[in-house]
């Protein structure tokens, strides 16, 4: 029985994303080992027949001692485990993960979910991040891009693999992400939701001004939550919007489905994406999209159609995005939400995207 060993920074980012990978693989007669940091998604993952072993990541920092830690933490593993193929998911397991099955001669293949500010902000930090990801990536057998921008920004900087392959990102399963009717609130509040982490760059400070500025123009008549955790320095931030009356935080949850369906639109603000699971699952919904317009959010939402793109980092666009969209009447939203769910049936099916990792995956076996 092949052996396929996942390196990954997140339980819930592999279950939630990437779980028909896994049961894909299983079909195909592998036996998959999964090297995870957290336990959050762990007994869903093993009663799937995933074997899960636990590896230590700071996911955000950048601390030599506990880079170094995870190099050796890799190399015992993969030393210990004899993979025939690695797949590596996220900054650190790609960089690091890479290194060790570069240096053991282990086949690898690493997805690039999103590059993150360091591209944006250059300086030393780019120039490091950039040799270490030539070393690691140099005998990748196939480097998978979520999206053609951030294609293209690793070739510029002469980052390459063998192989190099976009899909449109992680998919949907529109199967769990069912199609859901428009909610046709009595009330006439229009409900805006953002899912995810509440930090700087996925636009947390734009989108609570624009909370603050449409409270001011209709009141009660305007709704703004948000579900996820707080990241940074927005506790606070949040505390005082909340204490206001024009925000709405909601813990973290497993499933957000039901979230998404009692929304009228969900609100995408971020800096930067690989491609937004957040935005095919609202849209598979049936749910309008009003998102940055930036690489990884465009692909998903047909501007006027399916949704409403604004200008990235500014908190005026998006107030304007909104209050554009609060002026839709239900019909139009209803269309708009039609729409969106027709758009990721054709290009965003997870299945599709499933079956070019394995393929690439079985190739790659087949020619050890």
């Amino acid at each position: 029985m092949p052996k396929a060993l996942i390196l990954a920074n997140s339980s819930s980012g592999i279950y939630d994303f990437r779980n028909e990978l896994l049961t894909g693989l299983m079909a195909e007669g592998f036996e998959v080992v999964l090297s995870l940091p957290d336990d959050l998604k762990v007994k869903e993952l093993q009663q799937e027949g995933c074997r899960v072993i636990h590896t230590d990541i700071n996911r955000r920092g950048v601390n030599p001692v506990q880079d170094m830690a995870l190099v050796r933490a890799y190399k015992k593993l993969l030393k210990k485990e004899k993979p025939d193929i690695v797949l590596c998911y996220t900054i650190k397991p790609n960089i690091y993960g890479g290194y060790v099955c570069r240096s053991l001669k282990i086949p690898y293949v690493a997805t690039i979910t999103g590059l993150g500010s360091t591209f944006e902000r250059g300086g030393m930090l780019l120039k490091l991040i950039v040799f270490m990801y030539k070393v690691s990536l140099k005998k990748c057998s196939c480097l998978f891009f979520q999206n053609d921008e951030n294609r293209r920004i690793f070739e510029e900087h002469g980052i390459r693999a063998k192989k190099h392959v976009t899909v449109s990102g992680s998919g949907v399963n529109l199967e769990k992400h069912t199609f859901e009717e428009y909610p046709g609130h009595s009330d006439d509040v229009t409900r805006f939701l953002y899912i995810g982490r509440i930090m700087k760059e996925k636009g947390t400070d734009e989108y609570l001004a624009a909370a603050r500025a449409l409270h001011e123009c209709y009141g009660n008549k305007v709704s703004f939550s948000a579900v996820g955790y707080c990241d940074d320095d927005f506790g606070d931030k949040i505390a005082e919007a909340e204490k206001q009356g024009i925000f709405k935080m909601i813990p973290f949850a497993k499933d957000i489905h039901p979230y998404i369906k009692e929304a009228d639109a969900i609100v995408h603000p971020s800096y930067h994406e690989g491609m937004s699971n957040v935005l095919m699952e609202a849209a598979a919904t049936g749910r309008p999209v009003i998102a940055s317009n930036i690489p990884g959010c465009r692909e998903i939402v047909n501007d006027g159609v399916s949704g409403i793109l604004f200008k990235s980092r500014d908190e005026k666009a998006l107030t304007e995005a909104l209050e554009k969209f609060m002026k839709i009447d239900e019909a139009g939203r209803k269309a708009m939400g039609r729409a969106a769910r027709s758009h990721v049936e054709q290009k965003f099916d997870r299945r599709s995207i499933i079956l070019k990792y394995i393929n690439e995956i079985k190739n790659i076996l087949n020619n050890k």
